[in-house]
């Protein structure tokens, strides 16, 4: 009995000291690292998949959460590859400051990778999901980072990342992207890289700033690479059809350029080929002894002869001023040395100049003073000129917001959160803690590049300074990571073109007199940036998708001046025509104030008939809304037909026919018949003054008529 009694005792006291074992190694996982797997989990709609994940407090490492593996408190691996999860990341990963692996491939995760990310991770895996926008700046600072696939997404634009921390990244995988321009300059930092893998983007420019990488395998597949293939890289496995490479021999690098190295492959290890590899460099591409002793005696026979013909001339130049000095001594004028054009460079214009001057009124040139020896004069003129750009201010009234205020604001700019997208970017609906609700446009890079930070803040000073009512007005803007963000003032009720053609409920909602009052708000903020602003704003990008209607349906005109200020601008807008472009725009790229004239005229031509400005899925001859609607303007008959079905006959028919006569003065092919602005504003504003505001209907018996002619008090 008391050996049993010695082993039960021994027993409990072995599972208590496995337990104080198993509690210190393991511990209370770090808070930090638990707010963060509790937001990525919020943020991926709490997935049932993910087992024993809360969406508050819990312990990732004691109750072993799927995927999730730690060492002592800290987490550090995190892997969910597969598992069909959906959402975004959250805003928080990167409060797990010990995490060295993240793998969320093979998942339907979307929406813009957060700024904040795991900074001292060593693999990235996010291939084969949904992710859009540029690979984040984040990734710039892992310096430990040796693997990163973000293959198999829809991220697009130009490389946002910087690789010069990046020296110990061995494998690299942007495929089946979107990328667009050339290659960074900073993947020459990549000095461990063995495997690329870009096919399937949109890469342009030449493969220069791989030529001195330790590539072993690259895959540039189907891409818009052009110039020749530098042969360093013709000993790997290299996989490089679908894109535009020269043919022939490769011309010669200018004189001068040093030649390129590859960085030496890791495989081979040991002292003795270590010994042998640099000897035998020696002898291959080393100079040999002899070459260095010929070079440094032909730099010494030139150098001599440079010297020779300076003292030379010097000898020369004193000659002939001691002789120039004797003859200017009677002479009754002289300029002064500061007058004679010392710089080399237009020394022949100078004594062209020179003679003209003595054939006419007999003057001599004084020459520089003799002290000034040629070498200072050289070094003098050859001072590099440093212009730096003056600082441009942002007015006081618009507030800077931070790339973590705008993340959170957004749930890291979730597609949930997804107001739209036009041309330069996407548009998020953003909610403040204090409650207050705005939008964030986050400019593309291919409307703005990364590096262009100066010129944002620049764009912002002139943006923000536009104030109308019914201009959508910047409130506040940020410029960090290299993203360029403005932050507007939100409008409830969205934009005029889903008013019209997403929701026919929406539309019955747009009577008559309010599609009146859109025009008319919508032609004064024009009004007021071609002829109020000084110097005059072309818009360029006037739509139905840039009217915002606020809660009383007042129109505000958004992306107000945008285009006018983006340097790529033209180029984005000519790329996509949706029906607004007038003809001349068409025909040559180039914007004015008329032809905003015309862009409008279009929208008034929506409001009018309900129809897009280009639509495919009609006949031919519907299609483009311009050449069919046009002919039928003046026509009261075809005019009833036009009108959107939406209205059901609910209109004045005095006020839609001069409602016609506006648009079809707006959308004239030749510019120099579209009226200016303030015309257009004063024929509508005319039109709601005549107008007759009983609601009134086309083909109906006046019997029928009789219950309506109440007058309608909606329409200012």
């Amino acid at each position: 009995m008391m050996e049993n009694r010695v082993v039960v005792v021994a027993a409990l006291f072995a599972v208590c000291i496995v337990g104080f074992e198993f509690s210190f190694i393991h511990g209370a996982t770090d808070a930090s690292d638990t707010s963060a797997l509790n937001m990525l989990f919020t943020s991926m709609h709490s997935p049932g998949q993910l087992t024993q994940w809360t969406a508050s407090g819990g312990d990732p490492c004691v109750q072993n959460w799927r995927g999730v593996t730690c060492s002592k408190s800290r987490i550090t691996q995190l892997k969910l590859s597969g598992l069909e999860l959906s959402g975004t990341l959250g805003y928080m990963l990167d409060k797990l400051t010990s995490l060295t692996e993240l793998d969320l491939s093979s998942n339907n995760l979307g929406g813009d990778l957060p700024y904040q990310l795991p900074p001292n991770l060593q693999r990235l895996n996010l291939a084969n999901n949904q992710f859009t926008g540029a690979a984040q700046y984040s990734i710039s600072n892992m310096a430990s980072l040796k693997y990163l696939n973000l293959g198999h997404n829809q991220f697009k634009g130009q490389v946002a990342v910087d690789f010069s921390k990046l020296t110990s990244l061995t494998t690299l995988d942007f495929s089946f992207n979107s990328f667009t321009s050339s290659l960074p300059g900073t993947f020459t930092s990549l000095t461990s890289l063995k495997s690329l893998y870009l096919q399937n983007n949109q890469f342009s420019g030449t493969l220069n700033v791989l030529a001195g990488l330790p590539l072993e395998t690259l895959n540039i597949a189907n891409n818009d690479f052009t110039g020749w293939i530098p042969s360093t890289l013709k000993g790997t496995n290299l996989i490089k059809d679908g894109n535009s490479f020269n043919n022939g021999p490769a011309p010669p690098p200018p004189p001068g350029t040093p030649p390129i190295h590859r960085s030496p492959s890791h495989k081979s290890g040991g002292g003795s080929n270590r010994d042998s590899t640099s000897n035998g460099d020696s002898k291959k591409s080393g100079i040999g002894a002899g070459a260095i002793a010929g070079i440094i005696i032909s730099l010494l026979v030139v150098t001599a002869l440079v010297a020779f013909f300076l003292v030379k001339r010097r000898r020369r130049s004193k000659r002939s001023s001691s002789m120039d000095i004797e003859k200017t001594d009677n002479q009754p004028f002289t300029l002064p040395p500061s007058d004679f054009h010392e710089n080399n460079s237009i020394q022949s214009s100078s004594s062209i100049e020179t003679k003209k001057l003595d054939t006419s009124l007999s003057i001599n040139l004084r020459p520089p003073p003799a002290d000034r020896s040629f070498d200072d004069d050289e070094d003098s003129t050859r001072k590099p000129i440093v212009v730096k750009k003056s600082t441009v201010a942002v007015p006081s009234n618009v507030r800077v917001y931070s790339v973590a205020d705008l993340q959170i604001a957004t749930a890291s700019f979730s597609v949930d959160n997804l107001l739209g997208e036009g041309t330069f970017g996407r548009v998020y609906r953003a909610e403040f803690n204090n409650g207050k609700v705005l939008a964030v446009k986050k400019i593309d890079s291919s409307a703005l590049p990364h590096s262009m930070t100066d010129d944002f803040t620049e764009i912002v000073s002139k943006i923000a300074v536009l104030d109308h009512p019914n201009v959508t007005k910047l409130v506040g803007y940020c410029a960090e990571h290299g993203q360029h963000l403005l932050v507007y003032e939100f409008h409830s009720k969205g934009s005029l073109h889903d008013f019209l053609h997403l929701s026919e409920e929406e539309s019955k909602a747009l009577v008559w007199n309010s599609r009146v009052k859109v025009a008319l708000g919508t032609a004064r903020a024009i009004e007021y940036l071609h002829e109020v602003c000084s110097p005059s704003i072309v818009d360029k990008n006037i739509k139905s998708a840039n009217i915002l209607l606020d809660s009383e349906m007042n129109p505000h005109l958004s992306d107000t001046g945008l285009a006018s200020f983006l340097p790529t601008a033209n180029e984005l807008l000519n790329q996509t025509d949706e029906g607004y472009s007038a003809p001349e725009v068409s025909m040559s790229g180039q914007y004015s104030l008329k032809s905003d004239v015309y862009s409008f005229g279009v929208v008034m031509l929506e409001l009018l008939t309900g129809r897009k400005p280009f639509d495919s899925t009609r006949s031919r001859s519907e299609q483009s809304l311009v050449r069919w609607a046009t002919p039928q303007l003046h026509d009261i008959d075809a005019l009833g037909k036009m009108v959107d079905p939406a209205l059901e006959g609910l209109y004045p028919v005095k006020s839609l026919s001069r409602f016609a006569d506006v648009i079809a003065l707006c959308v004239q092919p030749e510019p120099e018949f579209r009226p200016p602005m303030s015309e257009v504003v004063q024929s509508l504003v005319v039109l709601v003054q005549r107008a007759n505001m009983s609601k009134r209907t086309v083909g109906v018996d006046p019997s029928q008529r009789s219950g309506s002619a109440e007058p309608s008090n909606d329409y200012m």
